[in-house]
């Protein structure tokens, strides 16, 4: 058993691979941010590193648990051949969420994160009493399609991704000239297919019966506010909220704004 930790100390976060059995045996690599009231952030195609330094600060801020995993078949983790789709993916999480014995779990997801974090709310665990969903992808809306983002140069996509493109975040070893995470295309379409979509996935959103909000950034080329708009409405008890001077990553551009949103519609 750990020692207590004197109040006002940040407890260092824990990096561990989980075992759970979804369908067949899978591993998760997972990040442990532990301040007792849960949060399961969910990443998008840049992968877990576009989520980090928000869990940094939602553990900070909140004193919250905050669990950051890395979906199987990202950033070069194994994906067992069970994980077919987003919803076996989804199995695999309340899979996690069951072994850890979490309760009052916050789901939060970006991107192909958010659609993630709708169907394993659709699951319906007891152990989650939540949903945030921000700049999500996976519904088909008429006239308003997800951006192709397949064959584009790492300058395109971060005009597409970002308010202000020089907030983008350098990755390592990139010379000044990177644009900040770029998706994993190859892990992305082995769960959502090559039209990074479900067309059963908005007629199925009515059956959410928790709490969801849905969080856009106005700026968002890679799904328009007309398609969060369109995500929210298909969800009875959705609330969505706009983010000013925002993309389609609030979390990286504006994380105190994000962070804002997020705690503000918590007290509704």
């Amino acid at each position: 058993m750990s020692a207590p930790v004197p109040a006002g100390t940040l407890r260092p976060t824990r990096t561990r691979t989980v075992d759970v059995e979804s369908g067949g045996p899978t591993e998760i690599t997972l990040q442990d941010r532990d301040r007792t009231r849960p949060f399961l952030l969910l990443h998008g195609g840049g992968g877990p590193a576009t989520m980090a330094g928000f869990a940094d600060l939602l553990a900070e801020r909140t004193h919250s648990r905050v669990l950051l995993p890395t979906h199987p078949g990202f950033s070069g983790t194994p994906k067992p051949d069970t994980l077919t789709d987003v919803t076996a993916l989804a199995r695999a999480y309340v899979a996690l969420l069951d072994q850890l014995d979490l309760q009052d779990v916050t789901l939060v997801g970006n991107s192909f994160g958010g659609w993630l974090a709708a169907e394993i709310a659709l699951l319906r665990s007891p152990r989650v009493s939540g949903a945030v969903i921000i700049d999500g992808i996976g519904i088909q809306v008429e006239d308003h399609p997800p951006t192709d983002v397949t064959g584009l140069t790492p300058a395109q996509l971060q005009a597409l991704s970002f308010h202000d493109p020089n907030k983008a975040p350098v990755p390592p070893n990139a010379g000044g000239n990177g644009s900040g995470p770029s998706p994993d295309v190859r892990a992305l379409i082995g769960y959502t297919g090559p039209t990074m979509s479900d067309p059963t996935l908005a007629g199925r959103l009515g059956d959410l019966h928790l709490p969801v909000h849905v969080l856009w950034g106005e700026s968002d080329r890679i799904v328009t506010p007309a398609y969060g708009r369109a995500y929210a409405g298909a969800i009875p008890m959705a609330t969505f909220t706009l983010l000013p001077r925002t993309g389609h990553l609030p979390q990286v551009e504006t994380p105190e704004e994000l962070l804002g949103a997020l705690l503000d519609l918590g007290r509704r």
